[in-house]
């Protein structure tokens, strides 16, 4: 009887800690770290998700952009911070990918991370330019067929999700296309618009506004059916049933954050993912809101790192 006295003034007192733990979080500044630039997406959705988080916790949440070592030393930086819940880092659908491209990165995303919640999702779109031979997505394929290693495809840096869709297309269709490389996206549209390079494969967020301008066709988007802000557009699936993919951002935290602050902060965003004015500037960047489950988010790394590691080990893909 003692014995169980013992365990159950133990686990009151673990309970009652744990409540006051997120009782008292936030202590001070929020600071959500960015690894790319101002201006894009990663940091527009930051930047608004702190603006509404600050609103709800009475603590100021500021975004940081750090694109140090391509995103490495922010990254790193929160992975070492004192594990209380004042510092976030915004991984993005590209992170997973990286982790395999560069073993060596001073951090495993499997590991070192306390996940929080995924944000929001968008496919990735192929498009052509508005006067391109090429009509469909299947007649994308049947050209690839007939020239093979002769239709090229604009991509961001070697084993982008650009880069790794392109070459997951080529494995499942039995085609082979070439991925030109390029330094982000505008200069990617301005060669396929003018016929440069014959199909552009980017992030819904850029291609979505460009395909309703009529600067480029739109060919295929790669989330798993249908996509709600583009309705219209057929899915990859219908031609290549195992080939999807949502890029996503989602908010991580240092490893070993205790348990009641990462439920606040999770509860806290997708609160604030279900607001209508929220959804609404979501879905102007070409976003739809999706909120998980820490566990969930941390599934969905561990899935796609699995997905990616077959394209590039069949590709024999290698880092730059």
């Amino acid at each position: 009887m003692r014995t169980k006295a013992i365990f159950a003034a133990l686990l009151l007192t673990s309970i009652t800690t744990c409540a006051a733990w997120a009782q008292d979080w936030p202590k001070r500044q929020v600071t959500i770290t960015v690894v790319t630039g101002a201006g894009g997406s990663p940091d527009t959705v930051g930047r608004l998700i702190a603006s509404k988080l600050t609103e709800r916790i009475g603590k100021p949440v500021v975004v940081e952009n750090n694109t140090a070592g391509a995103g490495v030393t922010g990254t790193l930086a929160v992975s070492r911070s004192t594990p209380d819940g004042h510092n976030l880092v915004i991984l993005t659908g590209g992170t997973p990918s990286q982790q395999l491209l560069r073993p060596d990165q001073p951090y495993n995303l499997l590991k070192d991370f306390a996940m929080v919640t995924t944000i929001c999702a968008y496919p990735m779109v192929i498009a052509v330019a508005p006067n391109s031979p090429i009509k469909t997505f299947a007649d994308l394929i049947a050209r690839a067929k007939a020239q093979p290693g002769k239709v090229t495809y604009s991509m961001n840096s070697i084993g982008s999700l650009h880069h790794l869709l392109g070459e997951w297309i080529g494995i499942d269709a039995g085609v082979q296309m070439e991925g030109v490389p390029y330094r982000g996206s505008p200069p990617a549209f301005m060669d396929v618009s003018s016929g440069r390079v014959d199909v552009m494969i980017d992030t819904g967020t850029f291609v979505l506004p460009q395909i309703e301008q009529k600067q480029l066709r739109g060919l295929a988007q790669s989330a798993p059916g249908k996509y709600a802000l583009a309705p219209d557009l057929p899915a990859v699936t219908e031609t290549l049933p195992n080939v999807q993919i949502m890029s996503w951002l989602g908010f991580a935290m240092a490893k070993n954050t205790p348990k009641p602050i990462v439920d606040r902060l999770n509860a806290e965003i997708t609160a604030i993912l279900d607001q209508d004015d929220v959804k609404q500037k979501l879905a102007q960047m070409g976003n739809i809101p999706m909120p998980s489950k820490p566990e969930e988010m941390l599934a969905r790394i561990d899935r796609e790192m699995a997905q990616w590691k077959r394209v590039i080990d069949a590709k024999g893909i290698k880092a730059e």
